[in-house]
């Protein structure tokens, strides 16, 4: 794995610090008036989801950790856990359905997410960028009003509840942001 200094840390790294596996959240970069400068890093351990803030001088070498990305197809949901397969070679992995947090309404049947592995052990999982949702109920669509940043509320078919234009009507497919959980356009 290779040596990175402490100024070279840009967030989304991941890190091995202290034994464990960490991501870079958000890196600022210091310069006091008296001393050297410094990265200040606060971390989040991909295992457990515990925070860390950690200074990191110049000199300071950190090992940067390369994770392997593969797609893989969702298949179903069964006691708590997700279950994925590779396409390549049709292996199955079970994860726990809270890796993905409060994106898994987003989650559909025979969709291909990106999940990151290190050595054999899968660490994270990410959806992708833009989803396709049904809207299920919404205030109906008023003639005249014009969308100058008014928007109304919506509940989609996963059951999320998103902030839509007032063009937007009931059973009209429409495209989520699924880092934002915000609406992008019309399907």
């Amino acid at each position: 794995m290779p040596k990175i200094n402490g100024n070279e840390i840009r967030p989304g790294n991941v890190l091995e610090h202290d034994g464990h596996l960490w991501s870079a959240v958000k890196v600022d970069h210091v310069k006091p008036g008296k001393g050297g400068a410094f990265a200040q890093v606060e971390l989040k351990n991909l295992r457990n989801g515990s925070k860390l803030n950690e200074r990191f001088r110049s000199a300071d070498k950190v090992e940067r950790v390369r994770l392997e990305q593969k797609d893989q197809q969702f298949l179903y949901e069964a006691d708590g856990k997700l279950v994925f397969m590779d396409t390549t070679t049709y292996d199955q992995i079970e994860l726990d359905a809270d890796i993905l947090g409060d994106r898994r309404p987003f989650l559909q049947d025979g969709m291909m997410i990106v999940i990151e592995y290190y050595e054999d052990e899968a660490l994270n999982a990410t959806l992708p960028q833009k989803v396709t949702c049904k809207i299920v109920e919404t205030e109906p669509v008023v003639k005249g009003q014009t969308a100058a940043n008014s928007f109304k509320p919506a509940l989609l078919d996963n059951g999320v509840r998103v902030m839509v234009p007032p063009f937007v009507g009931q059973d009209e497919d429409i495209v989520v942001n699924t880092e934002t959980m915000e609406y992008a356009e019309r399907a």
